[in-house]
């Protein structure tokens, strides 16, 4: 990797305060992914200056690239460049420990009363609180990846118009536009003339240790969410429809409501949205269900960190892969704010959480670093508010 500058180095903290800083973070980290990612990129390279900005859009491209969301990538991706992969690892079980202990505790209380009306209030006042956090996480992310380079911000501009239309995060355009922004940057030979063109209802005998489940049905758990953690790209906004269509169309382990307010879990509760996986994995197998699809669909997310991580480190001089980088990350800030668009648009649906999400809006740009004062005003003005939008 070579030596760090020597603000950098002189800074360098030991590992453990590290993942002191990642327990932390899943502790207090809401907002999902768009938001986690800002919070990382304001304390490890703005604030602490523990990773220098070339690291830290190297994990937010790896990330892109590979499968499974954002947040948790770059998680990850900042303990395997202090200690390899058992590094990752470490911060890793450190993020995700937290959010994974506050999802079990309320699935299990969620199992036993069923259809609390205080989730649904606690939701609709949270989610267009935590709309206002995100939004400014993706404007300041977006300002970080682009800098003053108009071709980065066309191609965040591209790629978040058609994340907001489809709805979803494509893949296609994050490899396309790191490998458009490779071609401009470093040409092969034949195109030095000039720079490319921009081309079940819970059931009665529910065991808290593995609810209803059987051998076979944890062995489906495990794969379907190895399965989630391989194929999705991207955050939580592209995983929804493919776990839907899993676990309420295919397998029928969930209801529509049920899956509903999973997805809900994993948005109100700091750390990765993917922790949904937590919850729907207890409604389905009680604790042993719970762990194995929580570990079922990390798994493929640290091997996408850990095996390219050595090969990133080797070439990240190589101009081909800082085009690439650019061109990723550019792309990745415009699926950002794309996404962000059509989360407030579920989020943000009468009066009142329009006025929750302006004032929202009002608090964050006023008092930095609260974040989690705004998630709890949110939550409160929810329950107060709730009833009389019924």
């Amino acid at each position: 990797m070579g030596e760090p500058p020597p603000d950098l180095k002189d800074r360098k903290p030991p590992f453990s305060r590290v993942t002191r800083y990642f327990l932390g973070l899943g502790t207090w980290g809401f907002g999902g992914p768009i938001a986690t990612v800002g919070y990382m990129q304001r304390d490890l390279v703005e604030r602490r200056r523990w990773l220098s900005r070339s690291d830290f859009l190297d994990g937010v491209a790896l990330g892109q690239t590979m499968p499974g969301p954002l947040a948790a990538q770059v998680v990850m991706w900042v303990g395997y460049l202090e200690v390899g992969a058992i590094g990752a690892l470490a911060t890793a079980v450190a993020f995700i420990a937290p959010s994974f202990i506050v999802v079990l505790v309320v699935a299990i209380a969620y199992e036993r009363y069923q259809g609390l009306e205080i989730v649904a209030a606690l939701f609709y006042g949270i989610a267009p609180a935590v709309m206002a956090i995100i939004a400014v996480a993706a404007v300041n992310l977006a300002r970080l990846t682009d800098q003053r380079d108009i071709r980065l911000w066309v191609i965040t501009l591209v790629t978040g118009v058609v994340t907001a239309i489809t709805g979803a995060e494509i893949a296609w355009l994050f490899i396309g536009s790191g490998l458009l922004m490779m071609l401009w940057e470093a040409p092969p030979r034949w195109l030095r003339w000039g720079p490319p063109s921009a081309l079940l209802t819970s059931p009665l005998a529910f065991s808290v240790v593995t609810g209803t489940a059987t051998e076979g049905t944890f062995l489906s758990l495990g794969l379907f969410f190895l399965k989630a953690g391989a194929f999705i790209f991207g955050s939580g906004l592209a995983i929804v429809p493919f776990l839907r269509e899993g676990v309420v169309e295919e397998h029928h382990w969930l209801t529509e409501q049920q899956f509903l307010d999973a997805v809900a879990m994993g948005l109100i509760t700091p750390g990765p949205v993917v922790i949904t996986a937590t919850f729907i994995g207890y409604l389905v197998g009680g604790l042993v269900g719970a762990v194995v699809a929580t570990v079922a669909i990390f798994i493929p997310i640290y091997l996408g960190v850990v095996i390219p991580g050595g090969w990133f480190i080797r070439h990240r001089d190589s101009p081909w892969l800082k085009g690439f980088v650019k061109g990723a990350t550019a792309s990745a800030a415009g699926a950002i704010a794309g996404a962000t668009v059509v989360l407030i648009k579920g989020a943000v649906v009468d009066w009142a959480t329009v006025a929750i999400a302006i004032s929202s809006l009002v608090f964050v740009l006023l008092f930095r670093n609260r974040e989690p004062i705004v998630v709890l005003l949110g939550a409160v003005a929810g329950v107060l508010l709730y009833p009389l939008t019924r």
